[in-house]
């Protein structure tokens, strides 16, 4: 039995494309949410300065997975390629597992499309696995538990 009141692990998680789940990726880099900072300064008070809330900006979301025979990823992009955009845009989740492999907390990422893909880098004189990685954008972020 998992002991829930310590932090989950970094290496069990799955990615979720509009309810299904795509397994198999070797790394999710989930983004940064920013706040831009306004300050303002009333018109009769010269000492200090108001710091207000500006707009919220969302990082992108990185994944990378071993190349397969599966082309879903690069179809995905490709539409965006071929000026479907629209067309493209997904509702996503990064799940984190816990060591008993049940959902835990959740990362939904809301008209997310994905914006680049790299293809491996391939070197005859290694042995690693070929990675591919894909960069989504997305226009909001929520993590639920």
């Amino acid at each position: 039995m998992p002991d829930r009141h310590g932090p989950y692990r970094n290496f069990r998680f799955l990615l979720e494309i509009d309810g299904i789940t795509q397994a198999g990726f070797s790394q999710a880099t989930i983004p940064e949410v920013q706040t831009e900072l306004v300050e303002y300064r009333n018109g009769d008070d010269s000492a200090t300065n108001r710091k207000l809330a500006g707009r919220t900006a969302y990082g992108n979301l990185t994944l990378q997975t071993g190349v397969t025979d599966s082309m879903e990823l690069f179809e995905w992009r490709k539409g965006v390629t071929d000026g479907q955009v629209d067309d493209a845009r997904r509702n996503i989740a990064v799940v984190v597992l816990d060591e008993e492999g049940n959902a835990g907390p959740r990362y939904e990422f809301t008209n997310a499309w994905p914006r680049q893909y790299d293809a491996p880098d391939l070197n005859a004189t290694e042995n690693n696995v070929a990675i591919e990685s894909i960069e989504i954008v997305h226009e909001g972020m929520e993590r639920t538990a």
